[in-house]
């Protein structure tokens, strides 16, 4: 494996961990967001926005870069090339595609078939073809298939989720080890994935048969998918002291600020979520005072940046009465300007996560956080 972390400073007060992890020349501190990139692209963004931002480790979509433009990406080398982005990439397994996807796809002995959303087709995903997928796009870190079941899901469907996502992670690192033998997956890093919904019992053998497998990091997924707040949050409680302070530990899907104070302070490190992105295609801007809705006819008059703290190009330039007049115009500008101030939001915002920890003030900067209403 080629993916070096090390954890710096612990917070005294919980759980929650500063690190540094180096991967394909790059260097990226945790805790950290990554943005999304589902078609090699954070939308209405290009890859020198997200680098002028201080990222430097994005998330694409393997499943939706097979179907479309599938092989014509390995003609320039990997993703990277393509979408030219100079920081380090993370692709998903479309395991997440699993329940997102459940009226399109069916599990067949080896795999899951899904019906593509695009043209109807039928593919077959197996461990072995997502990494053969993965190897393609180029990722620093590759995801495992797993099986991800909906956030109500009954004993015999944790079980069998378990049975599928255990089986599938030992049969990809067998495939992933021979094919390293064989010279492929040069430079490409392993991460396994923890399910077992909010049964506790469950969720401690997943993370132990996990851990006891060579991953280079280790992923909570199966949360944020319908559950109460409250069961997510008791099962990150219950995970985080079991969690290997070796590797780092990846919460999938989750981008709410709450979400994010809840899971630091138990110990994770690495985050994604297409929020901050979508929100601002629909009006909604993050501040360090709580969520603005642009749309609201309050802002239609405002001369006052987005947020005041913040040094983005939107805030640093425009008002929020003229970023609402550009939304209401149906003008993309909009789009662009709130989804830049958005994502560097969620930059900042993990910055002072870190600082905090590093004061040994975790506890602090939660609490105040907390009251801010998101």
């Amino acid at each position: 494996m080629s993916l070096d972390f090390k954890q710096q400073n612990r917070d005294p007060g919980s759980l929650a961990r500063t690190g540094t992890l180096k991967l394909a020349g790059v260097e990226v501190s945790t805790p950290m967001f990554m943005p999304v990139g589902t078609q090699a692209t954070v939308k209405t963004l290009d890859s020198q926005d997200l680098e002028e931002m201080g990222y430097g480790l994005i998330l694409a979509n393997t499943y939706h870069l097979y179907l479309r433009p599938g092989e014509i990406i390995r003609s320039f080398g990997g993703v990277k090339p393509f979408m030219d982005w100079k920081g380090a990439l993370l692709t998903d397994s479309g395991g997440f595609q699993v329940f997102s996807l459940a009226a399109m796809r069916r599990f067949v002995p080896g795999g899951v078939e899904f019906q593509s959303h695009i043209d109807g087709s039928k593919h077959l995903f197996t461990p072995e073809k997502v990494l053969d997928i993965q190897e393609m796009l180029g990722s620093d870190i590759m995801m495992v298939l797993d099986d991800c079941p909906p956030g109500d899901a009954e004993e015999k469907r944790l079980q069998e989720s378990l049975e599928r996502t255990h089986s599938w992670a030992r049969q990809s690192l067998d495939y992933l080890e021979n094919g390293k033998a064989q010279g492929r997956f040069a430079g490409q890093n392993l991460f396994g994935i923890v399910q077992g919904g909010i049964h506790e019992s469950l969720r401690s053998a997943s993370l132990d048969l996990i851990q006891g497998l060579p991953f280079a990091g280790v992923a909570l997924g199966g949360l944020s998918v319908g559950e109460s707040r409250e069961d997510f949050y008791r099962i990150l409680h219950h995970l985080g002291p079991a969690l290997d302070d070796k590797r780092p530990r990846y919460l999938m899907g989750v981008g709410t600020v709450p979400d994010f104070l809840e899971a630091i302070r138990c110990g994770v490190d690495l985050f994604d979520c297409v929020l901050p992105t979508r929100n601002a295609r629909h009006g909604i801007a993050y501040t360090r005072e709580g969520k603005l809705n642009l749309r609201n006819a309050i802002h239609a008059e405002s001369q006052i940046p987005l947020d005041a703290e913040c040094q983005c190009r939107a805030c640093s330039r425009y008002s929020r009465g003229y970023i609402r007049h550009l939304l209401r115009a149906g003008e993309i500008t909009a789009l662009r300007l709130l989804t830049l101030h958005n994502l560097q939001f969620f930059f900042d915002f993990f910055v002072m996560a870190r600082q905090a920890i590093q004061n040994g003030q975790y506890m602090a900067f939660y609490e105040g956080w907390k009251k801010i209403g998101f």
